[in-house]
């Protein structure tokens, strides 16, 4: 399958329903809550915008990841997270309604800090002649594919919920498929290059992947926040929308290799949430009120 067809329809349509799906789970309320309960939304943002970028820009300086890499990475460190966190952090006995709203909310954000973190790991990775920066109207266009499906699913919540909690399974398993899918399209169009990217990034990947989880749940224990609560935004944290990062890559950027640490992250992450939510669950509850 050529590569145009990837960046052109695959890519968007695949956000598109992901985003959609979300939005399938949005109300209202979800955005209030942000007023309601503002100290757990503001460590998980704060954990999501501004710790996770910033570890991840020291590993890649301590792997002495390929600038390209090492940009790819970045770029995923400040993309949002996923809706699959949702769904990990449920089976994980988290606190949903707070993973849905930091979605939502840093999915809107994300649209803004996004491109500044990303073109200055460009600007400081690689050499004046090699950066491409990111467009602003490439930058609308992400804005378009990720807040007008939303708009869309809220819509269709709002007025036939019924039909959505119908629909919000198959476009789960949708997104999945798709997610699978790009990531093996993403892996074959670098298949010459395959076995020595992920020699370069697969354990900066690892690593970035279990540092984002555990202090995603450890910063807010440590400030006192409920055990549902702390493994909502340690699965938020570390669970990337890595359709979006692979898009932005390929198409904003349009270097094929910068959306390797994407796709090796969004492989690694399904294993290695699965094991944090065993993991945090053999631990006795508290008494730690969850808002």
């Amino acid at each position: 399958m050529e590569t145009s067809i990837l960046t052109t329809l695959l890519l968007p349509l695949a956000i598109a329903i992901i985003m959609m799906g979300l939005g399938l789970s949005l109300t209202i309320e979800d955005f209030k809550r942000v007023v309601v309960y503002p100290k757990a939304i503001l460590i998980g943002l704060v954990c999501q915008m501004l710790v996770l970028p910033v570890i991840c820009f020291f590993i890649a300086i301590t792997f002495k990841l390929p600038p390209e890499l090492a940009v790819g990475l970045i770029l995923l460190s400040a993309a949002p997270g996923g809706a699959t966190a949702n769904l990990y952090s449920h089976l994980a006995k988290g606190d949903v309604a707070l993973n849905v709203s930091l979605t939502a909310v840093n999915s809107v954000l994300a649209l803004f800090t996004l491109p500044f973190i990303v073109n200055f790991a460009i600007a400081f990775f690689m050499q004046s002649d090699q950066v491409i920066p990111m467009q602003f109207k490439k930058v609308i266009e992400v804005c378009m594919i990720v807040l007008f499906p939303v708009a869309i699913g809220m819509l269709l919540r709002s007025k036939f919920q019924t039909l959505a909690f119908k629909l919000e399974k198959p476009v789960k398993i949708t997104s999945a498929i798709f997610l699978a899918l790009i990531i093996i399209l993403a892996i074959l169009k670098e298949r010459s290059h395959i076995i020595q990217y992920f020699q370069d990034v697969g354990m900066a990947a690892l690593v970035f992947n279990l540092l984002s989880m555990g202090l995603g749940y450890f910063i807010p224990r440590l400030f006192h926040l409920g055990k549902k609560q702390a493994i909502a935004i340690g699965m938020e944290i570390g669970i990337h929308n890595g359709t979006l990062a692979i898009y932005i890559a390929l198409s904003v950027l349009g270097n094929s290799a910068m959306s390797i640490p994407p796709a090796i992250y969004s492989l690694i992450m399904f294993f290695t949430a699965a094991l944090f939510g065993y993991f945090v669950n053999r631990t006795k509850p508290d008494s730690i009120p969850n808002h």
